[in-house]
């Protein structure tokens, strides 16, 4: 676990994508950072950047979400409400595919 907000470490590829582009990370930081800044809680935050990278079908970016969402207490019927949400939107076949996705981050979790 990172200390940082009790979010989980990043996968190793990042950690070694980082450590070569240090300057990357620092801008992503601050730019993670400003994002946060305002009256909602860090529980609204993590589930409204999970429906955005289900929106953009960002597998990584959903994974990521996951991961972080579980660090932080959100339940595994939390995120899959998300996903139903997202259904009227993305279509079966897409939302079926996040689905798959996040139970995979979650059985890893469990």
């Amino acid at each position: 676990m990172n200390n940082i907000e009790g979010i989980p470490n990043p996968p190793e590829v990042y950690q070694k994508f980082v450590q070569r582009y240090p300057k990357l990370e620092s801008a992503w930081e601050q730019l993670s950072e400003a994002g946060r800044e305002g009256p909602l809680d860090a529980k609204t935050i993590r589930l409204i950047k999970l429906g955005i990278a289900i929106g953009a079908m960002r597998e990584g970016a959903i994974r990521s979400n996951v991961r972080k969402a579980f660090a932080l207490g959100i339940s595994q019927a939390e995120i899959e409400q998300i996903i139903a949400l997202a259904a009227g939107t993305l279509g079966m076949s897409a939302t079926v595919a996040v689905f798959s996705w996040v139970e995979n981050e979650l059985a890893k979790n469990a």
